[in-house]
């Protein structure tokens, strides 16, 4: 049986400004316009470099402008527009905001913070390195990138990440952090990495908690706006059936 390390994060007023998350909503992107929704796809089946299916993300959070995406943090060193950048190779509906982003992409900025503490030095994420749309000319097969869920990282504090040993060093960190990482090892051919570290959690996808999944293939009525909903009151406060933990948990 796999044994799983447990990590923690925990995150200071003073460090992530909660407020600054109060403006995300949580889109349902089956109720996006037709051309957004072709781009997106979600919910549908596509397949790996393996032949393996995974189910597209449903739900995403939509970011309404640049000054929006660079204001809200993730993580104590990860702010939000690290994960979407992008340039030409993007499908040009998704380039203009609002931009819309998988909410997995929360958990691949938790992940993030613990291995830019095992380097000891800040990270930076490519351009094309966060999310990809499936229409992404770089996203032929399914990838995390589609998920939110991937980053690829070209610089870690001043090296720049192009030479074997480096990315082989990084690599063997990253995964020492949480068997959940997965990095692409050293190599010139599709699925491989020569000029960054690629870091992955897998193919995760987000579903707000008031959201029933025995019709996902429909849009739902209600709840709209679930996470946005919930977050205008207090972020600790559980359904009565769970413990509400105390300000000194955190």
């Amino acid at each position: 049986m796999p044994t799983f390390r447990v990590i923690s994060l925990r995150i200071s007023p003073v460090e992530s400004d909660v407020s600054q998350e109060s403006g995300l909503k949580v889109i349902d992107a089956h109720d996006l316009e037709p051309e957004l929704r072709a781009v997106l796809r979600p919910g549908e089946m596509v397949r790996d470099s393996n032949g393996r299916r995974h189910r597209l993300p449903r739900y995403f959070y939509e970011v309404g402008s640049y000054e929006e995406a660079t204001a809200i943090q993730l993580a104590p060193h990860f702010r939000l527009n690290e994960f979407i950048r992008v340039d030409i190779k993007e499908e040009s509906a998704v380039q203009s905001y609002p931009r819309y982003i998988p909410c997995a992409v929360r958990l691949l900025a938790f992940y993030l913070e613990q291995i830019r503490g095992a380097f000891g030095q800040s990270m930076h994420i490519s351009v094309n390195g966060g999310y990809r749309s499936p229409a992404h000319r770089l996203a032929c097969q399914a990838t995390p990138h589609c998920w939110g869920t991937a980053a690829d990282v070209y610089r870690i504090g001043n090296t720049i990440i192009n030479e074997q040993d480096r990315i082989e060093k990084y690599n063997r960190i990253a995964e020492q952090v949480a068997e959940q990482v997965f990095t692409s090892a050293y190599g010139h051919e599709p699925g491989l990495a020569d000029d960054h570290i690629h870091l992955d959690i897998g193919y995760i996808t987000l579903v707000p908690r008031e959201i029933s999944e025995d019709r996902m293939e429909l849009p739902q009525e209600k709840p709209r706006f679930a996470f946005e909903e919930r977050r205008a009151g207090d972020r600790r406060i559980t359904d009565s059936s769970v413990g509400s933990p105390s300000p000194t948990d955190a």
